[in-house]
């Protein structure tokens, strides 16, 4: 008798075996459909922080190109005003030299040298001129009144 209840619980066993089956079934398929759902989230949030970081690389890369092209201007400068240093240091010992040379042949005057510094040199300020300019008065219609 035992054999006819197992195989009639087997045959009702059957029904619920393949009611289990397939809500495992169905369990399993939720389960991958939710998979698929949170890694396509999931791939959506990885394509926005690629777009947010490739517009901060963007804008670093501006960034760091206006600092390379203000180095530069800066560094030309930097050229320009050593340039100018070397020349105004070399114009300078050349100066220190003539007054050398006019100490040596001037006696040792202490009082001279005192004089020399308050002499304006023509030189150092060649937008000042040592002589008075007048300015032209004639007029074009004066200029042809004497000619032959």
């Amino acid at each position: 008798m035992s054999s006819v209840q197992r195989q009639s619980s087997s045959g009702s066993d059957g029904s619920l075996v393949d009611d289990k089956k397939r809500k495992k079934m169905q369990s399993n398929r939720e389960s991958a459909r939710r998979s698929r759902m949170k890694k396509q989230k999931h791939v959506e949030e990885l394509t926005v922080e690629i777009s947010r970081l490739q517009i901060s690389s963007s804008q670093i890369r501006q960034s760091i190109d206006a600092k390379d092209k203000a180095y530069s201007e800066v560094e030309a400068w930097n050229n320009v005003m050593r340039a100018q240093e070397k020349e105004l240091t070399d114009r300078l010992r050349y100066l220190e030299s003539i007054e050398q040379t006019f100490v040596e042949f001037s006696g040792g005057f202490d009082e001279d040298i005192n004089d020399l510094a308050e002499m304006q040199d023509s030189l150092l300020n060649p937008w000042q001129l040592s002589y008075s300019t007048q300015p032209i008065t004639a007029s074009s219609a004066d200029m042809f009144l004497d000619w032959p």
